[in-house]
């Protein structure tokens, strides 16, 4: 048996991922099953096996591999402490919005999540995404509590719930956008409506409340 070379492993490795892309986007993750993708792969069940575990695997890797670049930006600016902190929370929304939007891959990899995976919180890749999510909503907060330290947010600003909303913002635009992608350029508008949102931030942050005074 020849050995294959790493190349040809990592070749087969991506060549299987963009596979499980294909046949996800059209059967959707639940009706999918590693034979299809192996077919559609041009390969065996084996070849499958000998990357990934299960179904779950294949679905967990693919999703890693889309969202490694937006990860990598997000790492970069927290590794930035001089950086702008909403010059850094403006340049990562319009990037989501424009990298989900201008990349095929990144397009169909968000609508496979939003629109063509039964989500089912007993399976090992929700549980993944909900902490990979959460990590990455709490470095989105720690952007938003560097703008108000430096006092460029109000200084009760509840960070938490500005982090929630901007997660909230981000997500419902995309959700609603890959229903119909004919509906607008969202490469186009991406920075327009980031900057609406922002502006809100600015004029209206939401406010920590105070503790109510206990009675005597």
């Amino acid at each position: 048996m020849v050995r294959k070379t790493k190349e040809e492993t990592l070749e087969t490795y991506a060549s299987l991922l963009d596979a499980a892309e294909q046949v996800f986007s059209q059967k959707g993750v639940t009706n999918t099953t590693l034979n299809d993708v192996a077919i559609a792969a041009g390969m065996t069940r084996g070849a499958i096996y000998w990357h990934f575990k299960d179904k779950n695997a294949l679905l967990q890797a693919m999703c890693d591999r889309a969202f490694l670049p937006m990860e990598a930006l997000l790492n970069e600016i927290l590794e930035t402490p001089d950086k702008d902190p909403i010059v850094a929370l403006k340049q990562l929304d319009i990037h989501f919005l424009q990298i989900v939007s201008g990349d095929q891959r990144q397009r169909r990899v968000f609508d496979i999540i939003f629109h063509r995976c039964e989500k089912n919180p007993d399976l090992p890749f929700f549980e993944n995404e909900k902490r990979q999510r959460i990590e990455c909503m709490a470095k989105i907060q720690a952007i938003i509590q560097s703008a108000v330290d430096q006092g460029k947010l109000h200084p009760d600003t509840d960070t938490w719930i500005a982090m929630q909303a901007n997660h909230a913002f981000l997500v419902g635009i995309v959700y609603e956008w890959l229903e119909d992608t004919s509906a607008y350029c969202m490469i186009a508008h991406a920075e327009s409506m980031v900057d609406m949102f922002l502006a809100g931030l600015f004029a209206r942050p939401p406010l920590k409340k105070a503790k109510p005074v206990a009675s005597s």
